[in-house]
Formats: C-alpha cells, sequence, structure tokens
C-alpha cells in the first residue's frame, strides 16, 4: 500500500493547518490510520490514531484539544486538522497505516506497515 501525504505548509503561532494522506494499492477500511510527526534531532513521535470505521480515535496529549484526525473512507483519504498551532509543532508529519483490527490508544513505529513520505509543517512565533 502507499502513502501520499499533502498540506503542510509555513503558517503563523495560533493558525491552522490541515493534512491530507491518500492511499492507494490497498482496501483502506482494513487499516487503523494515524499521524507522527518528526522534529530535528528528535525521534518520531506518535500524534494521533483512527479506527479502520473512523468511530474511534485517540489524541497524543500534546495535541488533544487541538488537532483532530479524521477519515473518508469512501475517498480513501485520512485527514489531520491541526488548530491553535503553536512553534513547537513544527516538524515533518507523517501519516502511517497498520492492518489489524482494533485501535489502541498510541501506536509504535516498530508497528506501523506503510509510511507516507512526510509532508513539513513549520509554525513561527
Amino acid at each position: 500500500v502507499q502513502l501520499q501525504a499533502s498540506g503542510g505548509g509555513f503558517v503563523q503561532a495560533g493558525g491552522c493547518l490541515r493534512l491530507s494522506c491518500a492511499i492507494s494499492g490497498g482496501t483502506f477500511s482494513m487499516y487503523v490510520m494515524g499521524w507522527f510527526r518528526q522534529a530535528p534531532g528528535k525521534e518520531r513521535e506518535f500524534v494521533a490514531t483512527i479506527s479502520r470505521s473512523g468511530r474511534s480515535a485517540y489524541h497524543a496529549a500534546s495535541v488533544k484539544g487541538r488537532f483532530t484526525i479524521s477519515r473518508d473512507n469512501a475517498k480513501n483519504t485520512v485527514y489531520l486538522q491541526m488548530n491553535s498551532l503553536k512553534p513547537e509543532d513544527t516538524a515533518v508529519y507523517y501519516c502511517a497505516a497498520e492492518a489489524r483490527s482494533d485501535i489502541w490508544s498510541s501506536m509504535k513505529t516498530s508497528d506501523v506497515d506503510s509510511w507516507g513520505q512526510g509532508t513539513q509543517v513549520t509554525v513561527s512565533s
């Protein structure tokens, strides 16, 4: 399965962006989807995950209340709406797919089956 992320950019603190990730080559509804991010010099960290149906989602504490993950199974696309952005949100954002049935409250990089190519988000102060 291939993932193509888009929607990153440059924004001032307090602004918003929406990331998209389109999947191809697989059955989208069979994948638990997620977003990770990686800042320079830091490890890749979990941001959010959403169940196959889209009815359940979890967000990391650092983004809870500001970011929202969603998916459209008809469009084979997962989204990350990012509001009230902060400079510390600056990172390369990656979408991720795991072929499993149950959603967990987090995702591990070692469990991810497929990664998107990453999209840069830069938040200025």
